[in-house]
């Protein structure tokens, strides 16, 4: 599946946005206006203005309609729900070619409010893989104790972890162990007479 690079940093920051939620990782991720601002700031978002706690409040509800795509039941409840956060942030797609990127596409209208910019380009980068038939490859974490969102970029789409450094490797290093204390076990002595 060929996935331009900006869309692939529509999907990350999806992704991103999606880990913040406190039903991912405990605790929430935006708790105010500076953790906004740094989310912006690593995911390199253009065009924004000054913040303030309605944009906090605005990007929460984004969040929360992601999730609601990715838990859709179908692809025609996805389709929907993206149909409806693309009209609503008021799409305008136009090629640019800033800060030393090479021409891309944004979707978000010109002055657009933050959330307004991450559901345009967001949205749009969910509805690719829609009709790429791949949207199964947005999933969360199948460590037990982790509910971290994550895109399967694999060519099999056999991602299971969100980090095989860290949920991957906790749970092979869990059945290692497990599978060598099985070992260890004394088998109960032969057939009786």
């Amino acid at each position: 599946m060929l996935i331009t690079h900006d869309t692939r940093c529509a999907l990350d920051c999806v992704v991103d946005l999606l880990n913040t939620d406190p039903r991912s990782n405990g605790e929430e991720g935006l708790p105010d206006v500076p953790a906004l601002r740094a989310f912006v700031k690593a995911h390199r978002i253009s065009d924004v203005g000054g913040l303030d706690e309605r944009d906090l409040a605005a990007v929460r509800t984004t969040r929360d309609r992601f999730r609601a795509v990715h838990h859709a039941g179908s692809d025609r409840v996805a389709a929907e729900l993206l149909n409806a956060m693309v009209a609503e942030a008021g799409t305008t797609p136009q090629l640019t070619d800033h800060d030393a990127y090479n021409w891309h596409m944004h979707y978000f209208a010109p002055g657009a409010a933050l959330a307004e910019h991450i559901a345009a380009d967001g949205g749009m980068a969910l509805a690719f893989l829609l009709v790429a038939g791949e949207r199964e490859r947005l999933r969360y974490c199948d460590a037990p104790d982790c509910r971290r969102a994550f895109v399967d970029l694999s060519r099999n789409r056999s991602r299971r972890y969100c980090d095989s450094r860290t949920c991957g490797n906790r749970l092979h290093v869990a059945a290692y162990r497990a599978r060598r204390r099985e070992a260890a076990v004394p088998s109960p002595s032969g057939p009786a007479d």
